[in-house]
């Protein structure tokens, strides 16, 4: 199932299914779903509410509720209702998680990267984070602070997760998660490099500096994450072409190394890293600028589209 979020034409936020072309609106049956007791529990441990509806409450509802936004699918299909549903080439996309609760980034995960970083690879992930208020949808148009000058573009493959995670083992990893989606990192390397003390979350937290889209790929239709094409273009110009294979950590072992030091949650997401090939690494360095446009796809995802205001 490709789940997305999108303003309705009232500009209410409302969740749907993609299914071709067209939109199997879910809203109403997102906000009917049942969280299950243990996440309600674990949920009113941390002081923090079910969300009322939205994808959201899908992922807090667990695979069980993702199984059953699948079947009211097969319903709409069945009885012949997608000509009724919008298409999707005339709905506002936003992300696919429009605030997630945390969003947790890999530094330098590809060889090539690495090395062209000019550093040996680790022996444990470098993590860093990015502020969920930086997330925005499909399409959108950023705007960055007048003093960024360097701006830089990073596709990476996205990990929804789908359940409370905590101290998982590798061979179970995959079973927390909820789906894959698309993200670009982009980042102001002036406050990443050239800064002392660097300040990474900073420069990589601005507004709008987490394009994500265009939907939430569920598990079930990727089941290996680790056999995907990302491919990144500013201006129809190929910048970044890697396989999701070349990771130092794969996704399992993320999971596994993340949870061991922290919970993961559903709608949390975690942002692979990028492969080589990225602006600040090219000699000369290609900053983004007012008009670029960047197109990232991945294999089975999608495509993610936006534009530098």
């Amino acid at each position: 199932m490709k789940l997305l979020s999108y303003l309705g034409a009232d500009a209410a936020l409302r969740c749907g299914a993609l299914v071709g072309t067209r939109v199997v609106d879910l809203t109403d049956a997102c906000a009917e779903l049942d969280v299950p007791q243990a996440v309600l529990d674990e949920l009113r441990r941390r002081g923090a509410a079910p969300a009322p509806g939205g994808s959201m409450r899908a992922l807090q509802a667990g695979p069980a509720g993702l199984a059953r936004l699948a079947g009211t699918v097969r319903e709409a299909v069945a009885r012949g209702a997608l000509d009724r549903c919008a298409d999707v080439a005339g709905l506002q996309l936003l992300a696919p998680v429009p605030r997630p609760g945390k969003i947790v980034a890999v530094g330098r995960n590809y060889g090539a990267h690495a090395r062209e970083t000019g550093s040996e690879p680790a022996d444990v992930p470098r993590l860093i984070a990015k502020l969920p208020s930086s997330v925005v949808g499909p399409g959108a148009r950023i705007r960055p602070p007048a003093a960024v000058r360097k701006l830089d573009f990073e596709i990476e493959l996205a990990v929804v997760i789908g359940v409370f995670a905590r101290e998982v083992p590798r061979d179970r990893a995959l079973q927390a998660v909820a789906g894959y989606t698309i993200l670009d990192d982009l980042s102001a390397r002036e406050f990443q490099f050239d800064t002392t003390p660097p300040q990474t979350t900073f420069a990589k937290s601005m507004d709008g500096f987490c394009p994500m889209g265009p939907w939430l790929v569920t598990k079930d239709e990727m089941e290996d994450p680790q056999c995907l094409e990302l491919r990144c273009e500013v201006n129809g110009v190929t910048m970044q072409r890697a396989g999701t294979a070349d990771m130092l950590f794969p996704v399992d072992r993320l999971i596994e190394y993340i949870t061991r030091h922290m919970t993961l949650e559903p709608g949390d997401v975690i942002a692979t890293g990028t492969p080589a090939g990225s602006g600040a690494f090219r000699d000369p360095p290609a900053w983004l600028a007012p008009g670029d446009r960047i197109r990232m796809e991945i294999s089975g995802l999608g495509v993610l589209e936006h534009e530098i205001a």
